[in-house]
C-alpha cells in the first residue's frame, strides 16, 4: 500500500487558470523543501513539461485512452512513491471526458481512481454570489466527488474576495486561496506569464531563462495568495492506494534477446532536460535491454557515437522547421543511419523531419514525401490497426494513438502504410527498419513495443569488442533519473537546487585503442582522475550525454514576457469527442486548398522479422470510484455519461476548405474577446493553433483588442479546435 499525499487541480472549464495554479503549487511546494512531482491527465507534452520544471523531476502523463484505465493508479504510484506531494492537473472541465467518454476518462473519474481530493480553480472575474451555485452544482453532480476546496482566480478587490468567501462558506466549501485579477497573466511585480505555447516544450527542454523565471514567479505568486500548508494537509488526508506500482521490467518481461555481449544504444530525441517522448518510453527501453542516451535534433550536429536505434517522440515542436533544416550534419547522419538498415521510430514532427522537405526547406529525405504547414489543426484519438509488420508491432495489432498536428504530408502513406483506422485512408510509412507516422503512442499502453524495438536494434547493431580493464568504472554506461528522480542539471527555483542523485552517473569517456582516459561524470560521484581503459580492436564507440545547457547559455533567444497568449491557459490540446468510429476532428481554415498528391513511392524494403515477447496486460479496476473519506453528501444528484451538444450551421464562407481525409469538423468561433471579459483570456489561446511565423510576432495580451501584424488568424477565419474554443456553429462532414 502506498501513502502518497496528492491533490487533483481542476476547473469548471478550460481558461480558468488551472495550469498556472498547478505549476505554481509545485514550485511553491519545492521552494519549501518538499519533494514534489506533477502529472497531467491526457496526452499533452507541454503542460507535463512545465509541471516537471516546477517539481524538478520529469512530469508524467496519465491518459486512460492511450495507456488504459487499469494502468492509471499503477503508473501514478510508480511516479510518486516515496515523494512528499503529487499534484495532478486535470484536463478541460472537471467532468469533460478526453473524447466524450465521461464514465472513464474525465478528471472526476481519474480523481476517483486515485482517491484524491479535488481543488477547483474558478475564474470569478465576473461573478459574485453565483460562485456558490456553480461550486455547489459541481459538487452535487457526482456524489462520490471529493471536493476539497476552491482557489479563486481574478478577484477584483478585497471586498469582492470577502463576498465570494462568505458565499462559499454558506455551502461549506473552504477557500484555499484567492488570486487578484492579472496576477497570473500580467507583467510586473505580481505577474508570472509562461512562455507562448507555440514554443511547445522547447523552453523547458533547453532551460530557457524565460521558462525558469516564469515558473519561479508563479511559485511566488501562489505562495503569497494560497494557503500552501493547508493544501498540503488536504493532500495528506488522501487514503492509501492498494495498487502495486507499475514496473517497466514486469511489463516488458524477459529482455530482448541480444546478439553478442554489448547492450544496444538507443538515442531518444530531447533537450538537455526533457525528452520529446513520454517518460515511460525510456524506462521501457532500458528494461528491454538497451542503454539510452538523449540527442537534440535542434542543436546537436551529430548522433551520439555508437547509436544503434533512434526514437523521435511527438513532443518535438512543429514550429522549429528552420532549426531542423539548418542542422545539415545531423540530417545527413540520420539519413545514413536509415540507409544502413538501423531502426528509427518517429512520431509527429519527427515523421515530418524524415520527409524530403517541409515548405521547401530540406529535411532528411528518407521518405519519398513532402510536407506543408497549414492553418488547420488535426487532432484527436485514433483506434488504429498496424497495416505492416515493423520494428514496433506486427501487422494487425490494435492500438490507441493521438494526433495533433498542423502539417500535412503528401502522399499520406507509403507503399507499406504504418496505420489504418475506420473512416480514413491509411497513414504513415514503414520503410525497411523505419516506422514514421503522425500518430503518437504511449508505450506503457503497449509495452511489447519496447522489447520488439530493442530486439530489432540489437539485430542491426555492430559488435565492437569493448573490454574494461580491472578497476575501471563499473557504473551504468548511461545514467538518467530513476522513477521519480530529479532532472539532470535542472534550474534552481526559489533557492531549491534541481540536481541529479549522486548515483546518477553518466561517464563521458572518449574511446581510443588501448588508451587510458579520465572519466568525466556529470555529478562528481566518481573522481575525475579515475582511469578507464578501453580496448576497441574493431571500431571505437563513444557514449555520452549532451552537454547540459544552462539558462544563461540557452542558444535560443528567450520568449518575450509580453507574449501572454498562453499565460494561464491549460495546455489541453482540445480533445474533441469521437463520433461512432472514433474519428475525431480535423479543423479546417476555409482559405486552404488540399495539397496535390505526390508521385508514388518506390517499393519499400522487406519488413523486419517480428520478434519480442507477447503483450503483457494489467488488470483494470472495475470501476475505480470508491467513496472517499470525508466526502460531502449530496442529495438527488447522479452522474450521467457521454453528454454532448452540437449545433449545425452552414460552413463558413471565404474560400474552399482543404481537409484531412479523416472525418472533419469546421469550427468558426463567434465568441468575442473583449477587455475585462473572462472570454478574452480563453480567446487568446487560439494562438496555440496558429502557424508559427519564423519572422516572429506575438499576440497581444488578452483584452487589448489588438494583435501584431504577424498574427496568423484574420478576423472571421475558422479556428483550430482547442478546448478554449467550445462555442460557435459546427459543421460535421462524414
Amino acid at each position: 500500500m502506498s501513502a502518497i499525499p496528492r491533490v487533483v487541480v481542476s476547473a469548471p472549464s478550460s481558461g480558468h487558470g488551472k495550469t498556472a495554479v498547478s505549476v505554481g503549487l509545485l514550485a511553491a511546494f519545492t521552494a519549501r523543501g518538499y519533494r514534489a512531482t506533477g502529472f497531467k491527465i491526457g496526452p499533452d507534452h507541454v503542460d507535463a513539461a512545465y509541471l516537471g520544471l516546477a517539481a524538478g523531476r520529469p512530469g508524467r502523463n496519465l491518459d486512460p485512452r492511450l495507456a488504459g484505465v487499469g494502468r492509471m493508479v499503477p503508473l501514478f504510484t510508480h511516479g510518486a512513491t516515496a515523494l512528499d506531494i503529487a499534484v495532478v492537473e486535470g484536463t478541460m472541465g472537471l467532468f469533460d471526458g478526453l473524447a466524450g467518454r465521461t464514465d472513464t476518462e474525465s478528471t472526476a473519474q481519474i480523481s476517483g481512481l486515485l482517491r484524491a481530493p479535488v481543488v477547483l480553480v474558478v475564474d470569478v472575474g465576473a461573478m459574485g454570489q453565483s460562485v456558490a451555485a456553480l461550486v455547489h452544482g459541481f459538487r452535487a453532480y457526482d456524489e462520490l466527488l471529493w471536493l476539497g476546496g476552491v482557489i479563486l482566480n481574478r478577484v477584483a478587490s478585497g471586498r469582492h474576495e470577502q463576498l465570494l468567501r462568505e458565499a462559499l462558506d454558506d455551502i461549506g466549501v473552504p477557500v484555499l486561496g484567492a488570486l487578484r485579477r492579472g496576477a497570473l497573466t500580467e507583467i510586473g511585480e505580481m505577474g508570472a506569464p509562461l512562455p507562448a505555447r507555440q514554443h511547445g516544450v522547447e523552453p523547458v527542454a533547453h532551460g530557457s531563462i524565460a521558462a525558469v523565471r516564469a515558473v519561479r514567479r508563479l511559485g511566488e505568486v501562489i505562495a503569497a495568495s494560497v494557503d500552501v500548508e493547508r493544501t498540503m494537509a488536504l493532500a495528506r488526508s488522501a487514503p492509501r492506494l492498494t495498487a502495486e506500482p507499475w514496473s517497466a521490467e514486469e511489463q516488458v518481461g524477459t529482455s530482448a534477446k541480444l546478439n553478442g555481449s554489448r547492450r544496444p544504444l538507443v538515442a531518444v530525441a530531447g533537450g538537455p532536460r526533457f525528452s520529446y517522448s513520454y517518460v515511460e518510453t525510456t524506462e521501457l527501453l532500458r528494461a528491454a535491454g538497451a542503454d539510452v542516451v538523449h540527442f537534440d535534433p535542434l542543436h546537436d550536429e551529430h548522433l551520439p557515437l555508437g547509436t544503434d536505434g533512434v526514437v523521435i517522440g511527438a513532443g518535438l515542436p512543429e514550429g522549429y522547421a528552420e532549426e531542423l533544416s539548418f542542422n545539415a550534419s545531423l540530417r545527413a547522419e540520420i539519413t545514413a543511419h536509415a540507409r544502413a538498415g538501423r531502426p528509427i521510430a518517429a512520431e509527429g514532427t519527427g515523421y515530418v523531419w524524415l520527409c524530403k522537405d517541409l515548405d521547401g526547406r530540406a529535411m532528411c529525405g528518407i521518405l519519398d514525401a513532402t510536407a506543408k504547414r497549414t492553418d488547420l489543426t488535426v487532432l484527436g484519438y485514433r483506434d488504429a490497426t498496424s497495416r505492416t509488420s515493423s520494428v514496433l508491432l506486427p501487422a494487425g495489432t490494435s492500438v490507441v494513438g493521438h494526433k495533433m498536428h498542423r502539417t500535412l504530408v503528401t502522399p499520406r502513406s507509403g507503399p507499406q502504410p504504418a496505420w489504418s483506422w475506420t473512416g480514413g485512408p491509411a497513414e504513415g510509412f514503414v520503410q525497411g527498419a523505419v516506422h514514421a507516422s503522425t500518430l503518437a503512442l504511449h508505450w506503457a499502453g503497449r509495452p511489447e513495443i519496447a522489447a520488439r524495438f530493442v530486439s530489432a536494434v540489437a539485430s542491426h547493431a555492430p559488435e565492437p569488442a569493448l573490454v574494461a580493464t580491472p578497476g575501471a568504472f563499473s557504473g551504468p554506461v548511461l545514467g538518467g533519473p530513476p522513477a521519480g528522480g530529479p532532472l539532470v542539471g535542472g534550474p534552481t527555483l526559489s533557492g531549491v537546487p534541481v540536481s541529479a542523485p549522486q548515483d546518477d552517473v553518466s561517464p563521458a569517456v572518449a574511446v581510443q585503442d588501448t588508451v587510458n582516459l579520465p572519466v568525466v561524470p556529470e555529478t562528481g560521484a566518481v573522481a575525475r582522475d579515475d582511469a578507464f581503459t578501453v580496448r576497441a580492436p574493431d571500431q571505437a564507440a563513444m557514449l555520452s550525454d549532451p552537454e547540459p545547457v544552462t539558462p544563461d547559455s540557452d542558444p535560443r533567444p528567450a520568449s518575450p514576457e509580453g507574449d501572454l497568449d498562453s499565460a494561464v491557459l491549460d495546455g489541453d490540446p482540445g480533445y474533441a469527442a469521437d463520433s461512432g468510429d472514433a474519428e475525431p476532428t480535423a479543423v479546417i481554415a476555409p482559405t486552404l486548398r488540399a495539397a496535390e498528391p505526390a508521385a508514388p513511392q518506390a517499393a519499400a524494403e522487406a519488413d523486419p522479422p517480428a520478434s519480442g515477447p507477447a503483450p503483457t496486460g494489467t488488470a483494470a479496476e472495475s470501476s475505480g470510484r470508491s467513496e472517499p473519506p470525508g466526502a460531502p453528501e449530496s442529495s438527488g444528484a447522479s452522474e450521467s455519461a457521454g453528454r454532448s451538444e452540437s449545433t449545425t450551421a452552414p460552413a463558413a464562407s471565404g474560400g474552399e476548405a482543404a481537409h484531412d481525409p479523416d472525418r472533419t469538423e469546421v469550427i468558426q468561433s463567434t465568441k468575442p474577446a473583449g477587455a475585462g471579459d473572462p472570454g478574452a483570456v480563453a480567446g487568446a489561446a487560439v494562438s496555440r493553433a496558429a502557424d508559427t511565423d519564423p519572422a516572429g510576432g506575438s499576440p497581444a495580451p488578452a483584452g487589448s483588442g489588438a494583435a501584431t501584424p504577424a498574427a496568423k488568424e484574420p478576423p472571421g477565419q475558422a479556428r483550430a479546435v482547442d478546448d478554449e474554443e467550445t462555442t460557435g456553429p459546427t459543421v460535421v462532414n462524414v
